[in-house]
């Protein structure tokens, strides 16, 4: 099981470490375990149910009439609110849940709704790329548990597979194609996954190499294949020199190639680097970026 800080649910539940206090002592909302040097401590129990009562309380339902719910009840309600709203942060929220308690069925659920509701595209940047930001932050300090991060990723890469196969085999030429992979260290390749679902449903030819693909394999698929466009995405901890010369490599040994770059930690660059790099700050951007590609 889990152990998170006061500052640990503050992240993944939205909601003021001062206000948990306040939940704590005036309501017995949850009873956090203490160190020996007086520090709270929560485990998975207590963040689940932060979370449903943050739901209901964000529904309109007062914190004295909560405090007086089962854990039972309070998940009962929380799935009759959640079938009736489209809002991203309860969504957000019932997928922590579903990630605490590796419920599958309920984690689907969650994603069918709102893809009916609002949309593949829309469910990706407004309720699937926030909660991996929530949970990877998490995730990269010890805070959640890995196996936990790794069941609902898996999950969501199968979906963003589905939509990728859903769209036509574009058979234009390879000036027209774009290589995606990631560098040799890097396994988050779900930012990647969707990027490639976007071109497809654009009408490039996309020729996705994944993770971890030693320099050396680029050079020769490139020679291969001739595209001209190149992208990747950073999201595993890495120093901003090391980004830097990386891209600065890839610039170097691809002259003919724009290579756009994304992801958490490829927001550490503010400045432009070499004339035939990119980086793209979200879909919206980059949905801009192939559309003059296709008007020049």
């Amino acid at each position: 099981m889990a152990s998170y800080s006061i500052k640990d649910l503050e992240e993944l539940s939205g909601i003021k470490a001062h206000t948990i206090r306040i939940w704590e002592k005036r309501y017995g909302i949850i009873v956090p375990e203490r160190t020996t040097t007086n520090i709270r401590l929560y485990n998975d129990e207590d963040l689940k149910k932060l979370l449903n009562v943050s739901i209901l309380n964000r529904y309109g339902l007062k914190i004295s009439h909560l405090a007086k719910l089962s854990c039972s009840d309070l998940k009962e309600k929380v799935i009759h609110v959640s079938s009736e709203t489209s809002d991203s942060e309860i969504q957000i929220e019932n997928l922590m849940i579903s990630m605490l308690e590796l419920d599958e069925w309920k984690f689907n659920k969650i994603l069918s709704n709102s893809i009916i509701k609002i949309g593949f595209e829309e469910t990706v940047v407004s309720i699937m790329h926030p909660f991996f930001e929530k949970i990877g932050l998490l995730w990269q300090t010890g805070s959640i548990n890995p196996a936990q991060e790794h069941f609902v990723s898996n999950l969501f890469r199968q979906k963003l597979i589905v939509a990728i196969d859903g769209q036509e085999t574009a058979t234009t030429n390879d000036t027209e194609s774009f290589i995606l992979f990631l560098h040799e260290n890097e396994l988050h390749e779900l930012g990647l996954l969707f990027y490639t679902y976007l071109l497809r449903k654009n009408g490039f030819r996309t020729i996705y190499l994944g993770q971890a693909v030693p320099f050396d394999d680029l050079r020769k698929i490139v020679r291969i294949c001739n595209a001209l466009y190149m992208m990747t995405s950073f999201t595993t901890g890495i120093a901003e020199k090391s980004l830097k010369d990386y891209l600065n490599r890839l610039a170097r040994s691809f002259p003919e190639q724009t290579i756009y770059y994304t992801g958490f930690q490829a927001q550490k660059i503010n400045e432009q680097l070499a004339e035939n790099t990119t980086r793209v700050g979200s879909a919206d951007h980059f949905q801009k970026l192939i559309k003059n590609i296709r008007r020049n």
